[in-house]
């Protein structure tokens, strides 16, 4: 079929006739007021030959005069890409011949420079896009525009955004025109610009229908002719919008936080993934007396801090809990919410306190006071546990049915890690302990030099250990440097490489992986691509300055020094507060690097909970219930049991789930927190100055460098030359060998206290974090300067092209 009358298509047929041309055959079946019009397929395309004939009759069929020929790609008004304005649209069109000329130019507008390159950044194949052409009688508009039926600015579903023009709305469309702007939250619109109250009320209620009966929000065209009637032009899903929280049985509105940026992590979480990480984080807010529900929204992790941020007792706790564990944009946000009269505080309930807290509370004071008087022997504990716990035999039944009752019981069991958690406790206390002690004598930027070059952190010893790995490759420099990282791991795997010392590694670290807290995600072990990428930028160091362990001598060496100013200048303000300065600044050294061993701990657990959810998913890819081992990452643990004791068919589940985790990659950004109407808090904040060249942060690791910009989103093939600085939107401690050649961190989230500053700080490199838009405003090769002290990045020079 090469033309088809736009009210013949049929739902299935998107494939022959594009998005645009479906969009408008939906529209129609709805009852919706459509101009008339057909579509040239995309079979007609396929061939190359425009059907002047089919062509013909059909526009003499709209009893031809002008008329509007618009692309109707394949891939477009996608759910999740919709190529708006990517490829052309002709209108008021008159007569065959410049009708097929338009047919044509639409054809080639789909290999057009801007097509190609937003097919790449969406990550869509050339060669399976196709172009069908829409033809359609055009409007004699009066006023035409756009209608939203959430704010794309905020994200916000309370509210619908119009913006409209006299005359045909490609003006509005291509941001030629400056248009009548109109955000309607439910009120009585007001009176002004093109449209009247009327007009906009019924614009209103259009989209909210169209919402409703196409399941998600709309971006539509529309136009008023000068008869007053209402046409739709179009309507397509609004692709930027962050997903919105799930609806809640709790009184509203609610305040979500995104937990993920302090892990290091901004990626979507898989489903299995997810309820090991609800469950973690539920714990340890529940440390801090916080009762939190934690929702997926758009694969991240949520918490629901509505009832926290009411409650009198703890709501200005919750602001300092922010600025903790949780980073300064968290901060602002909560702080912002403090005067937001929907979040006014509330009389709670007199809580007593449970009986865990009760039995808890003289556990940790006598676990804290241990480590702090005996610090070496604590760290011995911790060390002698993570050992253990590496060394641990665990066996695993062979039937799928017990495989999983081993999961469900390690889902469910509660184990208490005294070893590691008291000493990482009393070491984090200390850290945080030491701005207010040091309040009038030391600047934030010399607490954090203080807290560089850290010992006895697991990270840092990891990123050492491959430092060595790297030493003992360098006769295999070559080799390993040409070769790409993806190759070499494969030859690694069937034992095909020389040995360079990285199976040991491995038998120490593999269990780890960037976003390693998602058990969904392969470990080092089963894919050690990453590990190679990062050896390649370790045999690149040339300068003995530069090689990482010397870089983590001077940071301790300073941070020694610093100490004892520190100590020095509080006992000539204070002999007692002297005493006591020094003797947490001595605790801090000892005692805070200890920070990642918790978690490094708890990613065993991890490890063998992984390794026997793949056992059972190649038992069910044998039976023939899964295409492949690692789709049990794509289902709960309720489905699983379904699967492993009745053999149901999920596949079609998985595949939906897959497509919209392979979505949620793409994202470049994550609001730090929603709304229950989807609303970006972030964007009601007042928005920072900017001269265009300096951008600002908060100041995490001290220091000041200046290098080319790398910036790096994905650690697939990260590479970065000594002394450039990386830019990231977040790091985890996956990320962190990357640091033992950079000269400085940016990132657009994260925590002074999370993983990426704090390894940035033993490294002794200067890091700036939580620079809005920071992968976006700077580009690779650029020349910057990041300063830890002011916490700011100032670009000093463009993108040079030699």
């Amino acid at each position: 079929m090469d033309v088809l009358e736009l009210t013949a298509i049929d739902p299935a047929q998107r494939d022959l006739v594009g998005g645009k041309a479906a969009g408008l055959a939906a529209l129609i079946r709805l009852g919706e007021r459509v101009p008339d019009g057909f579509c040239v397929t995309t079979a007609a395309h396929h061939r190359g030959e425009v059907p002047r004939d089919e062509v013909l009759a059909a526009y003499d069929r709209l009893g031809g005069g002008p008329v509007a020929v618009r692309s109707s790609a394949t891939a477009e008004d996608l759910p999740d890409a919709s190529f708006a304005g990517q490829q052309d649209t002709y209108l008021s069109v008159t007569g065959i011949e410049e009708l097929l000329k338009a047919i044509h130019a639409c054809w080639d507008s789909l290999h057009s420079y801007r097509a190609t390159a937003y097919r790449e950044a969406v990550g869509v194949a050339h060669e399976s896009a196709r172009m069908a052409v829409v033809v359609q009688r055009m409007v004699d508009a009066e006023v035409a525009g756009v209608l939203f039926t959430a704010n794309p600015l905020t994200g916000s579903r309370s509210e619908a955004v119009v913006n409209a023009a006299p005359g045909l709305g490609t003006a509005v469309v291509d941001g030629t025109t400056s248009a009548d702007h109109y955000v309607l939250d439910g009120t009585e619109p007001a009176e002004h610009g093109c449209l009247t109250p009327v007009r906009l009320t019924e614009l209103r209620e259009v989209g909210t229908r169209l919402h409703h009966r196409l399941g998600a929000e709309q971006d539509i065209e529309w136009a008023y002719d000068r008869d007053g009637t209402l046409w739709l032009l179009q309507s397509r899903p609004i692709t930027t919008l962050f997903p919105a929280p799930p609806p809640s049985t709790k009184p509203g509105p609610r305040l979500y936080v995104e937990f993920g940026h302090v892990q290091g992590m901004l990626q979507p979480t898989t489903p299995m993934g997810m309820s090991t990480l609800k469950s973690m984080l539920a714990g340890m807010l529940a440390s801090f007396g916080l009762t939190v529900e934690i929702v997926d929204i758009g694969g991240r992790l949520y918490g629901d801090l509505t009832d926290a941020l009411r409650d009198p007792s703890t709501r200005r706790r919750l602001v300092k809990l922010m600025a903790v564990d949780f980073g300064p944009r968290a901060q602002a946000v909560v702080e912002h919410m403090l005067d937001d009269l929907r979040f006014a505080p509330k009389k709670a309930a007199r809580r007593r306190p449970s009986a865990a807290a009760l039995i808890t509370a003289p556990k940790a004071v006598a676990g804290i006071l241990r480590a702090l008087a005996r610090p070496a022997a604590a760290r011995a504990r911790v060390f002698g546990e993570i050992e253990r716990l590496r060394k641990q035999q665990v066996a695993d039944p062979s039937a799928a049915a017990e495989l999983l009752d081993l999961v469900e019981e390690a889902t469910h069991a509660r184990t208490r890690l005294d070893r590691i958690v008291w000493p990482v406790v009393s070491g984090l206390l200390v850290s945080a302990a030491l701005p207010p002690l040091l309040k009038g004598i030391a600047s934030d930027d010399e607490i954090h030099t203080v807290l560089g070059g850290m010992p006895y952190n697991v990270t840092i010893e990891m990123d050492l250990a491959l430092w060595q790995v790297a030493q003992r490759a360098m006769p295999y420099r070559e080799l390993l440097l040409r070769t790409p990282p993806g190759d070499l791991a494969a030859a690694h795997l069937t034992g095909e490489l020389p040995d360079i010392g990285l199976s040991t590694f491995l038998d120490s670290y593999g269990h780890r992986s960037a976003a390693e807290v998602d058990v969904g995600v392969p470990r080092w072990s089963e894919n050690p691509t990453p590990v190679f990428t990062m050896l390649a930028n370790y045999l690149r160091v040339t300068d003995p300055e530069q090689a990482p362990d010397r870089r983590f001598q001077h940071a301790a060496a300073r941070a020694e020094a610093m100490l004892a100013q520190l100590t020095q200048r509080a006992r000539r303000e204070q002999l007692v507060r002297g005493r006591l300065t020094g003797f947490l600044l001595r605790r801090s050294r000892e005692l805070s690097g200890l920070r990642e061993a918790g978690k490094f701990a708890g990613l065993y657990a991890l490890r063998d909970r992984r390794r026997r959810l793949l056992l059972i998913g190649a038992e069910l890819e044998a039976d023939g219930v899964l295409e492949h081992a690692d789709d049990v990452m794509f289902l709960t643990l309720p489905e699983l049991r379904t699967a492993v004791q009745h053999g149901h068919d999920l596949r079609e589940v998985i595949a939906g789930r897959r497509s919209a985790y392979t979505r949620e990659l793409r994202r470049r950004t994550v609001p730090v927190a929603l709304l229950s109407d989807g609303t970006d808090v972030e964007t009601l904040l007042p928005a920072r100055a900017s001269d265009g060249h300096t951008l600002t942060g908060t100041g995490a690791a001290s220091g000041r460098a200046t290098g080319r910009a790398r910036v790096v989103r994905s650690l697939a093939n990260a590479s970065i030359e000594p002394g450039e600085i990386l830019v990231a939107p977040t790091t985890d401690p996956g990320w962190t060998p990357l640091f033992l050649t950079a000269g400085g961190l940016v990132t657009e989230t994260g925590a002074v206290m999370a993983h990426g500053p704090t390894v940035a700080r033993e490294y002794g490199i200067p890091a700036v974090i939580c620079v809005p838009g920071a992968t976006e405003r700077i580009r690779t090769g650029q020349l910057i300067t990041v300063d830890g002290a002011t916490g700011t990045v100032t670009i000093d020079q463009p993108v040079t092209t030699e």
